[in-house]
């Protein structure tokens, strides 16, 4: 394999590694940006999935979507919207708040999402779509992508035309989630088509789907010919997998990652407690261990437990128990320079 590209320019922004977070709902928060930051090797960071309609109300200082800590550069904002009227008002709110780059969502599956118009379901408006990308760019001063999907089937003629129009409207990059729109996450991704995409725009096309280790990347890259990666599931899963593309494939001179499973989960809830009021942190723990517990074998044991707690504390708990069961060895390490907890819990 050629050596990769090194990064990714986007205007004035330079993405290197080219590393990117996927928007995922409940997931790419504030608490797990810092400690994908604080891991190394991401070189673009996103939000959720934000609505467009919502935005123009929204306080960033307090709301949970939009909570931001001092290490998160750059921060992809993301939107969803089904109606050209809430494009200008998003667009300019987001620059408002400190916006790197906007991302449209233009692949979201979501039954919600497309009930309101917006992700895959507005996609499949192509004339729409250049209506709203076209008023995108106009109130637009930072860097604007889209993220796609392959759409309802294979068909080369109709994916390249709506790319096309994407980048002629004004597009900066295009993330392509290979899959068709009913396809589930099993289904092997289709990173041929992510090269074919790239043959026919002349922006940075980044490859998402099915990226779960430094080997997923490399064949990723080699099929696909991909400007860059971006990675959703296994940001929560592994989250160390950054920094371990970013030293492995774009030899970024990062020292190995020193991973201490239980220390990054404590870690997270620490980050939990700091940045989200109290009701808001279990539920998103919760969503973080759905993922994090498929590192081991019997991790349906502990998400059932920490699914089951009605405190963050307890959550702790029942999986720090789980952790001197089976990583013990990690959670050693970890007792033998923890500290308290931090207050406000």
């Amino acid at each position: 394999m050629s050596r990769p590209q090194q990064e990714v320019r986007l205007g004035d922004l330079v993405i290197t590694p080219p590393l990117f977070l996927a928007p995922m709902a409940g997931l790419t928060h504030t608490a797990l940006r810092t400690l994908l930051v604080e891991l190394g090797g991401v070189g673009l960071l996103s939000t959720e999935m934000l609505s467009a309609r919502t935005l123009p109300q929204e306080n960033p200082q307090i709301s949970p979507y939009l909570k931001r800590g001092p290490v998160e550069h750059p921060l992809s904002h993301q939107i969803f919207l089904g109606q050209i009227e809430e494009v200008a008002p998003a667009v300019t709110v987001l620059q408002r708040f400190g916006a790197e780059v906007i991302d449209i969502n233009l692949g979201c599956p979501a039954p919600n999402v497309r009930k309101r118009g917006g992700g895959s379901r507005l996609s499949e408006q192509p004339d729409l779509v250049r209506r709203v990308v076209a008023e995108a760019r106009r109130h637009c001063a930072v860097p604007l992508t889209a993220k796609i999907r392959l759409g309802e089937d294979l068909h080369e003629e109709r994916l390249r035309d709506f790319c096309r129009m994407l980048v002629d409207e004004g597009v900066d990059m295009i993330t392509v989630h290979a899959r068709l729109r009913r396809e589930p996450f099993g289904r092997a991704p289709r990173w041929d088509w992510v090269g074919k995409v790239k043959a026919w725009v002349g922006v940075p096309v980044i490859a998402n789907g099915g990226i779960f280790s430094v080997a997923d990347a490399r064949k990723c890259l080699t099929v696909s010919g991909a400007d860059g990666l971006m990675i959703g599931r296994a940001a929560a899963i592994t989250p160390w997998l950054f920094a371990e593309i970013a030293r492995e494939v774009y030899n970024v001179p990062l020292p190995p990652p020193q991973i201490n499973r239980p220390a990054i989960y404590q870690r997270f809830v620490e980050l939990l407690i700091e940045r989200f009021a109290p009701e808001r942190r279990l539920g998103r723990l919760k969503e973080f261990t759905l993922y994090f517990s498929k590192n081991y074998a019997f991790g349906h044991n502990m998400k059932t437990a920490v699914q089951n707690s009605d405190t963050v504390e307890e959550a702790l708990a029942r999986a720090m128990d789980f952790f001197a069961r089976h990583d013990a060895d990690a959670h050693a390490a970890l007792l033998d320079r923890s500290t308290d907890m931090p207050a406000g819990r």
